[in-house]
């Protein structure tokens, strides 16, 4: 356990961040899920429909430092891809 009154704090703010944090990558993946699904289901519109959705929810979690930039516009690029291939 910590006894400086700096550490106790900084576990304090550690556990409110952890939460932002997870309630953010929870909508990414909630939102890339959505996108996947409607590819599986080859409906191109509502997929199109869905992927600005996605690509905010990767752009903010990116932003937060979530997810590392390669690695979100390789989500975005991925996603893109799959729609142009069903449709």
């Amino acid at each position: 356990m910590p006894i400086i009154r700096a550490a106790k704090k900084a576990i304090r703010s550690d556990a409110k961040k952890r939460v932002f944090n997870l309630r953010k990558k929870r909508a990414m993946k909630k939102a890339e899920k959505e996108v996947r699904e409607f590819i599986i289901h080859k409906k191109t519109d509502e997929a199109k429909k869905a992927l600005p959705n996605a690509y905010k929810a990767i752009d903010k979690a990116t932003k937060r430092g979530i997810i590392k930039k390669n690695t979100a516009n390789r989500k975005k690029s991925r996603l893109s891809k799959a729609i142009k291939k069903i449709s």
